[in-house]
């Protein structure tokens, strides 16, 4: 287990807060880049905004709930005596997209008082964006109707937004956007400056998505799932505003959505294991062995076995207790225990899908046995989210499987906001629109830009599946999405199917020819899944997209190129000074004549060089630099 370390809190610089007027309060970034300003009017309304480099990028917008049985705040709302300090410290997590996370703010606990002040507000001030939180301050039971908070931005403020998380993401005025959309929302103010609004640290409340404010053009409001209800004293989500001189710098910094989460529970971790998997969907004792023997030869650590092995995923009555295959998806025969003890023969893990039908009635019976017959992970499948009913369960069934040992994997709707720092037992999750619906190249980097400023999302990688050429881009393209798209698990073989497996079935939406021994494989064989340093090196939404990282000594480049061809300038400027390394590229060659058209070279670099690749459109780049 890697040693957290301690949290150095000081007394704050002079800049770090002061009071503009009776009832303001102004707080600044620790490079003063940005600045809040909390403000309480002569009518207790209360409202916050945003500058970046002295340009306002959220105007004056309000702060507060409907509560039910509480009118509004009172009159005579002022702010108290603010408590605050400075933090400067870094953690190291489990596994990550860095190997070390910087954790370095100026924190101001704002009290309100006076007639219905229910609540304090907390603010954290980073370089890469602000937070705030509502912490309510009594035990006593309250329903929260809706939530008022609202994000003001400039009249011409471009958004890339979706209906929902696993829809297409389109890039919008924010002054059309009506209806409820996702977080993170990437918002384009300017050619180079962008903000990103969301949630952080979303346990057992519900969701916030956003939506146009009925009379404010411009204007987003919070929009919570359902009601919320509490008995006792609590905090709500963080709420953040990410700033940035381009969509690069905002998903750089990621790892600002961590740090508002609470450190990790698990105190031993030595079960917790990231990396590649391959699904067998033709639910067979057959199938599960070429899995395991296709996972052993190319460097994968998991099978997964999905729907299907306990009976009809979407009928109440099965069981996810008993071995049961759904008929419609396979006609057997499944030795389920006779390949999870070959596969830990041969150093596989296995992971089960399990329906959230079965989850939610079963869910402490079905962890300890599932446990006990040698399954390492589970894949929450079609869980109810948004409300606070299913936000509370969901977060307490990962905190259950961490109990007997078990990864997570969360499938559909589900968004994360940073819990996997606190319960790095939650692997992944979906929340992301996939190659189940075989998205073009240019939706995967909009993805890119967007969804993964929250965290990993599993993507669920194919490569011989016909989808690959007919609807999504190259094979290449396949190659570098599991760079740029990050994810502990990465499932790269999806719908594809080894040799010595069954081939034809059509049910579970795969290909009906095996997987080819072809070279470019072995760039998967080596791909790890989890990171030591990140670079988005450059890109923008739904055009390209460059992504390094580094795993020891080695480093994996991916891009990708939307519905216009360009030429891909990767400058190697991350590599060690002085050090020669062999670069294996892989790119897209219609010349080539071969099954999957991928060209492969290896040539020597350095830090001073640049690698440059000329690509069509819909295409990908993928490099695997060696320190020699």
């Amino acid at each position: 287990m890697k040693i957290t370390l301690p949290v150095l809190t000081v007394l704050s610089l002079f800049l770090f807060m002061s009071c503009k007027e009776e009832g303001q309060i102004v707080l600044k970034s620790p490079n003063s880049e940005l600045t809040f300003l909390l403000d309480v009017n002569d009518e207790s309304k209360i409202s916050y905004s945003v500058k970046y480099n002295e340009v306002e990028v959220i105007a004056p917008s309000g702060l507060g709930f409907d509560i039910e049985g509480v009118e509004a705040l009172g009159n005579g709302i002022k702010i108290g005596k603010v408590s605050k300090k400075s933090v400067d410290t870094s953690w190291e997590p489990f596994y990550g997209e860095k190997n070390e996370y910087s954790d370095i703010y100026e924190e101001a606990l704002i009290p309100l008082e006076g007639n219905g002040a229910l609540f304090n507000i907390r603010v954290r001030m980073y370089n890469e964006g602000i937070a705030f939180r509502y912490e309510f301050k009594e035990d006593k039971s309250i329903t929260i109707n809706k939530e008022l908070t609202e994000f003001s931005l400039p009249d011409k403020a471009e958004a890339w937004a979706s209906s929902l998380a696993q829809s297409e993401i389109v890039k919008r005025p924010v002054s059309e956007i009506k209806e409820s959309v996702e977080r993170p929302l990437l918002v384009e103010l300017s050619k180079d400056l962008y903000v990103a609004l969301g949630e952080a640290a979303l346990v057992d409340y519900a969701r916030m998505m956003f939506i146009g404010h009925a009379t404010k053009s411009g204007t987003l409001v919070s929009n919570l799932s359902s009601e919320v209800k509490k008995d006792k004293a609590f905090n709500t989500p963080w709420r953040f505003v990410m700033a940035g001189e381009n969509p690069s710098t905002l998903l750089q910094n990621n790892g600002f959505i961590l740090n508002l989460n609470e450190p990790n529970k698990i105190e031993d971790t030595s079960w917790i294991r990231p990396g590649k998997i391959i699904r067998e969907s033709t639910l067979t004792t057959q199938g599960g062995i070429a899995c395991v023997d296709f996972a052993v030869k190319h460097n994968l650590q998991f099978i997964e076995f999905d729907a299907g092995w306990y009976g009809n995923e979407y009928d109440d009555a099965s069981d996810a207790t008993t071995i049961t295959i759904d008929p419609k998806r396979s006609k057997g025969p499944l030795d389920l225990h006779g390949v999870i003890k070959y596969a830990k023969s041969k150093g596989i893990d296995v992971v089960l899908y399990v329906n959230r039908r079965s989850l939610e009635k079963q869910l402490d019976d079905v962890l300890p046995l599932l446990s006990s017959w040698g399954v390492t992970g589970l894949k929450y499948g079609f869980v109810n989210v948004g409300p606070q009913e299913w936000t509370t369960w969901l977060h307490d069934a990962v905190r259950k499987a961490a109990d007997y040992n078990l990864m997570v994997d969360i499938h559909d709707e589900y968004r994360p906001t940073g819990y996997s720092r606190t319960y790095p037992n939650l692997m992944t999750q979906e929340g992301i629109r996939g190659d189940e619906e075989s998205p073009e190249n240019a939706m995967v980097i909009n993805t890119l830009f967007t969804r993964m400023i929250a965290g990993a999302g599993d993507q669920t990688n194919c490569y011989f599946a016909p989808r690959v050429t007919e609807k999504m881009g190259s094979h290449v393209s396949q190659l570098a999405k599991a760079v740029c798209i990050y994810s502990p698990w990465q499932f790269l073989y999806w719908y594809d199917r080894p040799e010595g497996s069954h081939a034809g079935e059509e049910g579970a939406g795969g290909t009906q020819t095996f997987i080819q021994e072809v070279p470019e494989l072995a760039f998967y064989d080596a791909l790890p899944t989890v990171w030591d340093d990140t670079k988005i090196i450059d890109g923008y939404p739904g055009e390209f997209a460059i992504v390094a990282r580094k795993s020891g000594k080695d480093w994996f480049v991916g891009g990708l190129t939307g519905k216009v061809g360009r030429e891909l300038s990767v400058s190697l400027d991350f590599l060690d000074k002085g050090k020669t390394y062999e670069a294996t590229i892989y790119s897209d060659d219609q010349s080539m004549g071969t099954k999957t058209n991928v060209k492969i070279e290896k040539i020597r670099v350095s830090s001073d060089g640049v690698i440059s690749k000329k690509l069509i459109e819909q295409n990908g780049l993928a490099i695997h630099i060696r320190s020699i």
